[in-house]
């Protein structure tokens, strides 16, 4: 907390120059498109075909049996790997999804209501300030159901269509 005008100025002014045009926006504002997932058994090339209908850049990764989040593609990667050799479109998902380290990691939980100053801070220094972030899966509060995924690109567009 800031305990005089000259902080306040300084924490004002170290923040992004898009945080005064959030005003109040959430994750809901930018209404992020419904998760595209993906099973661990599908073939990659289901995948990959997947993604390329609907322009994504990465899919959520889900179990089959309880729909749990296991992990995610992230679609340029899998290109790559594709063209290296690394994996064949045949294979299963399982073989190039990254898989979500859940032992002794905390997540930041991404909801419709989380405040894009906050989703800034996640794309920027990821859940623990280490490492930034390409993309937030966003859920329901208690992480059950995946609602979507939003990009720093959704909160680029977003600022940039605001008056």
């Amino acid at each position: 907390m800031p305990t005089s005008a000259a902080d306040s100025v300084n924490t004002i002014a170290s923040k992004s120059p898009w945080a005064d045009k959030y005003r109040g926006a959430t994750v809901e504002d930018l209404d992020p498109p419904p998760a595209l997932s993906s099973k661990p058994s599908d073939p990659i090339s289901q995948a990959i075909m997947s993604a390329y209908e609907r322009d994504y850049t990465h899919l959520t990764v889900v179990s089959q049996e309880n729909r749990a989040l296991l992990g995610y593609l992230n679609v340029p990667r899998l290109k790559i790997m594709l063209k290296e050799g690394k994996v064949q479109e045949s294979d299963p998902v399982e073989k190039a999804m990254l898989k979500f380290r859940r032992k002794a990691k905390v997540y930041k939980v991404i909801t419709m209501d989380t405040p894009l100053e906050e989703l800034e801070d996640f794309f920027n220094g990821g859940v623990d300030g280490s490492e930034p972030q390409d993309f937030a899966v966003v859920t329901d509060g208690s992480r059950r159901f995946v609602l979507g995924v939003a990009t720093k690109a959704d909160l680029e567009n977003f600022v940039k269509r605001r008056p």
